[in-house]
């Protein structure tokens, strides 16, 4: 038996950032991608968004890639969300996502952070929230493909 804890806070958006996600059908998706997560054998500890993006806060299995995990949460939801009338304007996810990685002492803060997405994109835009985690987490943002679907 390997015992691991691979806490990921995940963000991923729409296409183009449209917003296709509606506030009040928002907890039906969420539900969905729970199971997503669940048939994954991975954990989900938090979920959250709002109209064009969503924050995940996950253990995944050990046996599973984050890029092979995303793929098949965007597809399996993407497929779900199209037969769904309560989505009309969802065309698509946006390809790119990020992915960091936590530590079990920074799971709360994580949590609370994604808890607040309401109220703390009625002062900073995704797109702000986007470039500042890419910044603080080390990563080198290519302008050419930043944001681009």
């Amino acid at each position: 038996m390997s015992y691991t804890c691979l806490l990921y806070h995940i963000v991923f958006r729409t296409k183009n950032s449209r917003p296709t996600i509606p506030e009040a059908h928002e907890k039906e998706l969420y539900a969905y991608i729970m199971g997503i997560v669940k048939n994954k054998k991975s954990t989900l500890y938090r979920i959250g968004g709002i109209e064009n993006h969503i924050h995940l806060l996950v253990d995944i299995h050990p046996t599973i890639a984050l890029s092979d995990f995303m793929k098949d949460l965007k597809e399996y939801s993407s497929k779900w969300l199209s037969k769904n009338p309560n989505f009309p304007d969802f065309e698509s996810w946006a390809v790119s996502f990020a992915g960091f990685t936590y530590g079990l002492n920074d799971k709360q803060m994580i949590i609370n952070y994604i808890i607040n997405q309401k109220s703390h994109h009625k002062t900073i835009s995704f797109e702000e929230e986007y470039r500042r985690f890419l910044t603080e987490n080390g990563i080198n943002i290519d302008e050419r493909y930043f944001l681009k679907d």
